[in-house]
């Protein structure tokens, strides 16, 4: 072997040696999809177990759509169809049967939220309070919430629910009470407007309830927005005066965040992005937002490497695995 060959051989090697492998949290995760059918739990537990995934988020889906009788074919997502979609209580059942049917070594991994409620009526705090009765010590917080959701805030039957509305309130109030966070989707904008139009629904829940730990999933952004307006140049500085101001305020980087944002065309991290998440190490997690169908699990978060990667090792860590754990309820055993 010539002096050359061995010589790349020892860069080779020192590169795979300082190369970093990510134990992750999945803190945004959808045990079933939009008609309320899951690949189960076997399949979940593989994909974990094959991409280093130590702990999950687990939620349901607070909609399910239907498939309407005008419909010669079953739709295959919500906007498969104009078939409406309607609040679907029994979401927790099913993600309750899964969880309390996991082996005692099993169970410590999976965090279940509570999400089958209608954000709309004030009588869903109640709700809430006879479910987490009803299985002490099972849910561990709040959500996906469903409040202005494109399109699918449409098909929803009912009234727009906004993030700040008096049934919201009253959740918040009982979330603070229980120590649960919140995980809420709200949109910051609609689809054509390039400025924070709903802003003030998500800031003004912030700012009333600041004993309640949010968790704005997808930061405000959606694939449906940045079909419209590619990158909104307003979400970055927003989301840096929001963190300074809101030290309850925790961002879940899940897909629609990655690209455009994250990462440009090419794949390589934006330094902006970068040192935003450096400023505020411990309020950002990852979520792969999967619903139902856990084969692309690990690809999801995997895509979130060449970022993590920018980052110190340290606040990689904590973005990758232990912010999530973080926001848990204190009784929980991270």
């Amino acid at each position: 072997m010539t002096r050359l060959s061995c010589a790349w051989l020892l860069v080779l090697a020192s590169t795979c040696a300082d190369a970093r492998e990510y134990a992750y949290s999945d803190a945004h995760l959808h045990y079933v999809d939009f008609f309320q059918e899951s690949a189960g739990m076997d399949k979940l537990l593989k994909a974990m177990a094959d991409n280093r995934i130590e702990h999950v988020m687990i939620s349901g889906i607070p909609v399910a759509k239907k498939w309407h009788e005008d419909e010669p074919k079953r739709p295959r997502y919500y906007a498969g169809d104009d078939a409406d979609a309607y609040w679907y209580s029994a979401t927790d059942v099913i993600v309750a049967a899964a969880v309390n049917k996991l082996t005692p070594e099993q169970r410590p991994r999976f965090h279940p939220f509570l999400s089958g409620f209608n954000p709309n009526d004030k009588n869903s705090a109640a709700h809430i309070q006879r479910m987490l009765d009803l299985n002490p010590g099972l849910w561990q917080g709040i959500g996906e919430v469903f409040t202005r959701h494109d399109d699918l805030t449409a098909l929803t039957s009912g009234d727009t629910p906004r993030a700040n509305n008096e049934a919201m309130t009253r959740i918040y109030h009982l979330a603070a009470e229980n120590d649960l966070p919140v995980m809420l989707h709200s949109n910051i904008t609609s689809k054509r407007e390039k400025n924070p139009l709903c802003l003030a629904e998500v800031e003004e829940s912030l700012r009333n309830h600041p004993h309640t730990r949010f968790i704005w999933a997808h930061a405000g952004s959606s694939v449906e927005i940045h079909r419209h307006q590619t990158q909104m140049d307003f979400l970055l500085p927003t989301l840096a005066r929001m963190l300074e101001a809101y030290p309850n305020l925790y961002i879940d980087l899940s897909w629609s965040v990655l690209t455009p944002y994250l990462l440009d065309d090419a794949g390589q991290p934006r330094a902006e992005w970068v040192k935003l998440v450096e400023h505020f190490p411990e309020r950002f997690m990852l979520g792969s937002d999967v619903v139902g169908r856990f084969n692309k699990l690990g690809k999801e978060l995997h895509s979130f490497d060449p970022f993590l990667d920018a980052l110190p090792e340290d606040v990689a860590r904590k973005v990758a695995r232990d912010n999530f754990l973080a926001i848990l309820p204190r009784t929980v055993v991270k």
